[in-house]
């Protein structure tokens, strides 16, 4: 009995180890990006971990570095901020909107349309790059924040994600809903929308990552510097600034400061909505 404790203990710690080991491999990047973005400039990339930090590589980045030329970084990421949330908000809402047609509605062509939105997530977005920047153009919509938002306003991944699970709710939900006089739309909102509140979160955090890192269509939608989104703004660092590894540390600390905070904000629903989409 006892050499059959001291087995499981064996084990147990080997699986913490090998957790742990797991986990530093994972974090040890943006915790080194982090560091490294406070370090004095004589220990960056020479030392895994920083032992003297300073607020030179922010300071560099923010008063323009060598050039003196301020670049607008508020303004960026408050662009950053709009274009995301307005995108992230109407790929969700289309996301739900298509899904409950796809899944609880009867109509015409409702196969044929699934099997269309399966299709086309097999093709890479680059694709419809340069007809998508004609359209936005000869619209007038270019450099503009409609230019940045609209051609991100659907996920064809939202629309899978929201198709299976409102497959998995009960048919008797609607049918209660409707025999009370509910329209399709109070459906939808008041009663899918509630009951899928944890794999919302998951599309929710992803949508969002996605759009706020998106590069290159941010890059040829605008041309003026007051459009410019805080991941274009900060590309064009790496010309000027590739030889300052410390305000690039800096810079990418910034970018990636936003997703982080709202992970940590809703990481328990998180894990409730990854749990159902990998059953």
């Amino acid at each position: 009995m006892v050499g059959s404790n001291k087995r499981s203990g064996a084990r147990r710690a080997v699986r913490y180890s090998l957790a742990l080991a797991l986990l530093l491999v994972m974090v040890y990047p943006y915790l080194y990006m982090v560091l490294s973005s406070f370090a004095d400039w004589t220990q960056i990339d020479k030392k895994l971990f920083p032992t003297s930090f300073t607020l030179k590589s922010y300071e560099w980045l923010f008063s323009g570095g060598e050039t003196g030329i301020t670049r607008p970084w508020l303004n960026a990421f408050m662009n950053s901020i709009i274009v995301s949330v307005a995108s992230t908000a109407l790929m969700m809402l289309f996301g739900i909107m298509v899904a409950y047609a796809l899944s609880k509605l009867n109509f015409f062509g409702r196969k044929a349309m699934n099997n269309f939105v399966l299709f086309h997530m097999f093709f890479p977005a680059i694709i419809l790059l340069v007809p998508t920047f004609l359209v936005i153009q000869r619209v007038g919509l270019y450099d503009t924040y409609l230019g940045l938002i609209i051609p991100k306003a659907v996920s064809l991944w939202a629309i899978f994600m929201y198709t299976n699970f409102f497959k998995a709710v009960p048919s008797v939900f609607i049918e209660a809903a409707k025999l009370d006089g509910a329209s399709d739309l109070k459906i939808m909102f008041r009663i899918m929308l509630p009951m899928s509140k944890s794999i919302t979160t998951v599309i929710f955090l992803f949508l969002l990552m996605e759009r706020w890192t998106e590069l290159l269509w941010d890059m040829i939608a605008v041309k003026s510097d007051s459009m410019l989104t805080l991941n274009v703004l900060l590309s064009q660092m790496f010309g000027p600034y590739g030889s300052y590894p410390g305000p690039l540390y800096a810079a990418s600390t910034i970018l990636t400061l936003p997703i982080i905070v709202m992970f940590l904000i809703f990481s328990k629903k998180f894990q409730e909505g990854m749990q159902f989409s990998l059953k």
